[in-house]
């Protein structure tokens, strides 16, 4: 060791006895105590751990997705494109973990799938929440969660607040486009349908991107969060077709017919029929 290397080491704390350790700060004994199998077999933990590292990245998404929201809202649309793209960077990891998964066999999965009882991805109520944010409002989910009051009464919030897509809405009738009434006060808690109004205000965008650039980023923002995230539910169907088939899924629903059914709905259909319109 050289003494430019020796005095380097010198420098580095070593003494934490009356200091917080980067293990503290991130309460890593509760972090990685938290893989609990449920089975002897080694695949397992594999299992856990991506359904795990997912529901962090979700929780990271809910957090963007929420603050984005309220920039919008304040008309403070810079912040919310460095919310909107760090988004669609974390779905990139989301999307990738499908493909850890995916050496996950049949025969393996089969030694402890049973074991799972009727717990499902279905049931991730961060999944949900992220769903909401994204204008996408299915009232039986909720009924999922009636389990824990607290959770419940979150996702109910979740679920009769504006979605990102109503705060993007209201800001193209800011901008003095003609947004119809009914749209501008719809009942937040109904699934979002197209309406002309909307389509041809983005038209208008689309059409003079100088004048509305604002409003052109913050459109491609969000086609490319619902881009990725149709990504992630297709890795999700072909991953669960590779390792099951077509079995019915833990939590009851039908598996892979219900991963295909949910690839067709569109989070903001304006926005992509203007594509043909253009």
């Amino acid at each position: 060791m050289s003494d430019k290397d020796s005095k380097e080491n010198e420098k580095v704390h070593t003494d934490f006895k009356e200091r917080m350790t980067y293990g503290e700060y991130l309460h890593l004994d509760e972090l990685l105590s938290a893989q609990k199998r449920l089975s002897s077999h080694h695949d397992e933990m594999l299992f856990i751990i991506i359904h795990q590292v997912s529901e962090l990245w979700m929780k990271l998404i809910l957090h963007e997705l929420t603050e984005s929201i309220h920039a919008i809202q304040k008309g403070e649309l810079a912040s919310a494109f460095k919310m909107l793209a760090r988004v669609s960077n974390i779905q990139v990891q989301i999307i990738h973990a499908w493909d850890v998964l995916s050496t996950l066999t049949p025969a393996e999965y089969i030694e402890f799938r049973d074991k799972l009882g009727q717990a499902s991805g279905f049931q991730s109520y961060q999944y949900r929440m992220v769903e909401f944010a994204l204008g996408y409002k299915t009232p039986h989910v909720l009924k999922i969660y009636q389990k824990s009051p607290d959770l419940h009464e979150e996702l109910t919030r979740a679920y009769e607040s504006p979605g990102i897509y109503d705060a993007a809405i209201q800001k193209l009738a800011e901008a003095g486009l003609d947004i119809s009434s009914d749209v501008l006060h719809r009942d937040y808690t109904k699934l979002y349908e197209k309406d002309p109004t909307v389509e041809k205000a983005w038209m208008i965008v689309y059409k003079d991107v100088n004048q509305y650039w604002d409003l052109y980023q913050l459109a491609e923002k969000l086609v490319d969060i619902e881009d990725r995230l149709q990504q992630w539910r297709f890795r999700h169907m072909k991953t669960v077709e590779r390792i099951i088939g077509h079995k019915t899924g833990t939590g009851g629903s039908s598996g892979v017919g219900y991963l295909k059914k949910v690839l067709d709905h569109r989070f903001f259909p304006e926005l992509w029929d203007v594509r043909t319109s253009l």
